[in-house]
């Protein structure tokens, strides 16, 4: 398995491939799929604003909400497999992996932190989780600068940041403080992450 690429087991699936394939076929470059992650993601952050605002079809928002973070997550799997599998890769496409993926991480934290605006510190705590979210990719991108493998474990990466909202929409239908209450879990895990990584990469560079 390279080092280099998130462990992701959806990446096996027939139907994800056959994607994946019809992306290449088409013409579809990996930095376009990249940046069609944004697009989902202001998908989600848009019906959150709507939400915070009107509460108006709440149930259906939601759902819209997770539709659009799943549509970027594909987009995040995808642009790698059209890329490496259907060897597409371009000399920017480290910069097209990295910076979309910051920026979609940040626009549906700052969502979900949208609707956390009635309880104290709410909306502090998605910012909060903006920062640890774009620190932990930037101690995994250091450490591969000092020839340390990826390491893209948690207990909150990218996906389980992503999963933790979906479960905040799901119980959000019901019970509207599950945003807030999400983001704190995230917070504490996003700092478990960082001192994991950092540990990993220490461990790894002095037994070098």
């Amino acid at each position: 398995m390279n080092q280099n690429r998130r462990p992701v087991t959806t990446r096996d699936n027939s139907l994800v491939k056959k994607i994946a394939s019809w992306c290449a076929k088409n013409g579809l470059s990996p930095n376009f799929i990249s940046l069609l992650s944004i697009v989902f993601s202001a998908i989600s952050l848009l019906v959150f604003y709507l939400d915070s605002q009107l509460m108006y079809n709440h149930a259906v928002l939601m759902i819209i909400a997770i539709v659009g973070i799943q549509g970027r997550l594909l987009m995040n799997l995808l642009d790698g497999m059209v890329a490496i599998e259907h060897d597409k890769k371009s000399v920017v496409g480290g910069l097209f992996n990295e910076v979309p993926d910051r920026i979609s991480d940040s626009v549906i934290i700052f969502g979900a932190g949208l609707l956390t605006m009635d309880f104290p510190y709410g909306i502090h705590l998605s910012y909060l989780a903006i920062i640890l979210s774009i620190f932990t990719a930037y101690i995994r991108t250091l450490g591969a600068s000092l020839n340390s493998p990826h390491f893209f474990s948690g207990p909150m990466a990218k996906q389980h940041r992503m999963v933790l909202i979906c479960l905040g929409c799901i119980v959000g239908i019901w019970y509207l403080p599950a945003f807030y209450y999400a983001l704190i879990i995230m917070n504490i895990g996003l700092i478990i992450t960082c001192v994991n990584r950092l540990l990993k990469i220490v461990i790894f560079l002095k037994n070098e």
